[in-house]
């Protein structure tokens, strides 16, 4: 885990984290490698961006980077909404439940830090 505080960072952390675990269940358990790929780019895209927008060399770098990391949590949350519908994952699961909650939230924090800095830019 990572040993930043930030909020942001761990959630993203947190998540790819989960997303590469389900990925190595769909490969293993349903032979699934083209939906799960981009699943795992885009979910582990998220904590890459947050974290380069940590040490961004300006407040539009920073802007930019977690831009570009809340429509990677878009992207993830639609190749979970369609391994649901095409019946790899079971959306009444628990797990997966909560993983397009977390997803959610992702998207719902990103989306407020990228409008709040660029109000205040």
């Amino acid at each position: 885990m990572p040993l930043e505080s930030n909020c942001i960072v761990t959630m993203s952390f947190d998540f790819a984290v989960r997303v590469v675990k389900l990925q190595q269940f769909l490969v293993k358990e349903h032979k699934e490698y083209v939906l799960s790929k981009q699943l795992l780019r885009s979910g582990t895209s998220i904590g890459a961006n947050v974290n380069e927008a940590q040490s961004g060399q300006s407040k539009a770098d920073f802007i930019a980077k977690m831009s570009i990391a809340s429509k990677e949590a878009r992207e993830t949350k639609y190749w979970l909404e369609l391994l649901c519908e095409t019946g790899y994952l079971d959306s009444k699961q628990p797990h997966v439940v909560s993983l397009l909650a977390q997803s959610e939230a992702l998207i719902k924090v990103l989306t407020k830090i990228v409008k709040s800095s660029q109000a205040s830019s």
